[in-house]
């Protein structure tokens, strides 16, 4: 499950396991190169440091550009286009919209390998080695300093980090997310539990799921997930959270340890002993989105924008949800979706993409930050996502962002006002996750499960992934 780009709901994306030949051969004879203009040595040029001469001119193709389903979001980028070309008059955006989610896994590992890509294109943060490894993106270090991208200096370094490969950075972030809790502000009150203060440890979780359990009438406590990869998603934000590791600095299965078998008894006690996790299990992202938005469920571990989701989606109410801190508070997985740009296009193309999105996606008050316009268009304003600014850039974000809001932000004060460290997702991660999945559904369907053997075999498979990098 992939993301279709700006003020969407963030999707997981499951391992891809094939492409038809015919795919490959479609979008290799379409192509996107538009105006073949390519340089052999994009960023060795001695200016590729200097901002891009108003006076270029060339076409850039971008794909997401929201569908014409989408109408505000379509209407914004046309906005954005036309305050680009104020600049550089000489410049055409060539947006490419693609019905349904913006990339679907086969399509995208199909347009890599037949090298069709666009001249901008969207991947998901853990894609980075997979378009490397099909010698995809260009190395835009040289392009990208504080001139090209004033708010440079206050993007979070551990978002920067995960777009770079040996000190070379091959993308720039649009979007990004750290996993919480996310409740259920009605069933909390009703369980007679405060839902400003929302559980920051796991024992506090699992005493608030009994609670909200004991209100009958099929309520859960809390939900997880064990199907489609996002079992095993989860699990991994949950070790996070206690401070352990899913691969160690060595490049080796590391969850298999006191904090992986804590984080797995607990789960089993809360399923089996406590009753509170409910009788329906191998669910999978949309699952406990609907349980939650029909006030059958209290708690699940979550991002964001899962809130857009149900609101837009399923006919939520913004003010029935909070936030809270991933428990544990050690570390919270984080990711995200970013921009990366063809390798061998021109230089002048890269300056013009790095000017794109400079104003698209990396400006406080512009483009997707522009919160006034996002109000005015409809558009849900006031989570805290994305969140990739820090400094000057987070302060002037976070007031427009509040002076414009559109749904109780204070809700989310225990979230945003406990801030955990961000920890990126392990490497291999949709393969190691599958292997993850299969310890999280037996965990949760199986009264005899061996936690120990469930571990002990998911560590073994781990490292055969890992060994296959």
């Amino acid at each position: 499950m992939r993301s279709s780009g700006f003020s969407t709901p963030r999707r997981r994306r499951t391992a891809v396991t094939f492409v038809s030949a015919l795919t490959l051969l479609s979008l290799a004879a379409c192509g996107t190169s538009s105006s073949g203009d390519q340089d052999p040595a994009p960023g060795g040029s001695a200016d590729a440091a200097t901002p891009l001469d108003p006076k270029t001119k060339l076409t850039l193709t971008i794909d997401c550009m929201p569908p014409a389903a989408k109408k505000a979001e379509l209407k914004q980028w046309k906005e954005d286009v036309a305050t680009f070309n104020k600049t550089y008059p000489n410049i055409t955006i060539d947006g490419r919209s693609t019905p349904g989610q913006c990339l679907e896994p086969p399509r995208f590992t199909a347009m890599l390998k037949a090298k069709s890509q666009p001249d901008v294109f969207y991947a998901y943060f853990t894609d980075l080695d997979q378009v490397l490894d099909n010698d995809g993106a260009a190395d835009i270090s040289a392009y990208v300093n504080e001139k090209t991208v004033p708010a440079l200096a206050d993007i979070d370094p551990d978002v920067m980090k995960v777009l770079k490969k040996d000190d070379k950075l091959y993308a720039l972030p649009t979007s990004n997310y750290r996993m919480g809790l996310l409740i259920n502000r009605g069933l909390f009150e009703k369980a007679g539990l405060d839902p400003d203060t929302p559980p920051s440890t796991w024992e506090e979780v699992r005493e608030a799921a009994d609670k909200i359990a004991g209100l009958g009438k099929g309520i859960a406590g809390f939900g997880e997930y064990s199907a489609g990869n996002t079992g095993g998603w989860h699990y991994t934000a949950t070790v996070y959270g206690e401070g352990g590791e899913i691969v160690g600095p060595d490049g080796k299965a590391a969850f298999n340890d006191a904090t992986g078998k804590r984080v797995a008894q607990n789960l089993y006690d809360m399923r089996w002993k406590d009753d509170s996790m409910g009788k329906t299990q191998l669910l999978k992202w949309g699952d406990l989105q609907k349980q939650m938005a029909t006030d059958k469920l209290g708690m699940f571990l979550a991002a964001p924008d899962d809130i857009t989701y149900m609101v837009q989606q399923l006919g939520a109410d913004y003010a029935n949800f909070g936030m809270g801190p991933m428990p544990g508070q050690k570390a919270t997985l984080f990711g995200g979706n970013s921009y990366m740009i063809k390798k061998g296009i021109s230089s002048d193309k890269i300056k013009a993409a790095v000017a794109w999105l400079d104003l698209k996606t990396l400006s406080p008050g512009k483009g997707q930050f522009e919160w006034s316009r996002t109000k005015a268009d409809g558009l849900p304003v006031g989570l805290p996502q994305p969140a990739f600014f820090t400094g000057a850039a987070k302060e002037k974000d976070d007031k427009e962002r509040a002076d414009h809001a559109t749904m109780p932000v204070e809700n989310f004060r225990a979230f945003t006002d406990n801030p955990v460290d961000g920890k990126a997702e392990p490497p291999k991660a949709q393969e190691v996750y599958k292997v993850l999945d299969t310890v999280m559904s037996t965990l949760l369907t199986n009264k005899n499960a061996d936690i120990d053997k469930l571990l002990d075999t998911a560590e073994q498979q781990v490292n055969q992934v890992l060994a296959n990098q």
